[in-house]
């Protein structure tokens, strides 16, 4: 009897480690289910001056230069700041988006990173955030704190965000 009892005492262990590894590793569902029935964001309007987006967008992105901006009522106002794409093997998606959800603090399941700050805007768990500038991303916008802090703070489900 007490060899059955030590056994299932290593495993309430090993489970209750499982746990704690795991720990902040969670699937997010869209905030609106009904948001996956509806029409893809379309970009719209002129383009804002010396960006490579037009009005309707909330969050632009220049993979080119590596900047993006925020955008309110068709006008610059945050940016352009310095951001980190990703490369050939993890490449950021281009086109128009929507802001899908957002988590302040969110570890990614794939590589087990930190995202502080997370804005999803992609499938594939494409999203801003803080991290370092210094190496690609795996296909996120990758950027400093405080703007990334700015970023999360503005940007809100629904809202447009245009890579070029």
């Amino acid at each position: 009897m007490q060899r059955g009892t030590r056994w299932i005492g290593m495993l309430a262990g090993v489970l209750a480690l499982a746990g704690v590894v795991t720990a902040g590793v969670a699937v997010a569902d869209p905030a609106d289910p009904q948001a996956e029935n509806t029409a893809p964001p379309v970009a719209s309007g002129p383009l804002v001056a010396g960006t490579p987006c037009t009005t309707s967008a909330h969050a632009c992105v220049d993979l080119a230069s590596r900047r993006t901006w925020l955008f309110a009522e068709g006008r610059v106002v945050a940016g352009p700041v310095p951001m980190r794409p990703g490369d050939a093997a993890d490449p950021t998606p281009r086109g128009v988006f929507a802001v899908q959800w957002k988590a302040e603090q969110w570890t990614s399941r794939e590589s087990y990173t930190q995202m502080p700050y997370s804005v999803f805007f992609a499938e594939g768990g494409v999203a801003f955030h803080q991290g370092a500038m210094d190496t690609p991303s795996a296909g996120c916008v990758k950027l400093g704190e405080a703007d990334a802090r700015h970023w999360f703070t503005t940007l809100q489900v629904g809202d447009q965000v245009q890579v070029h």
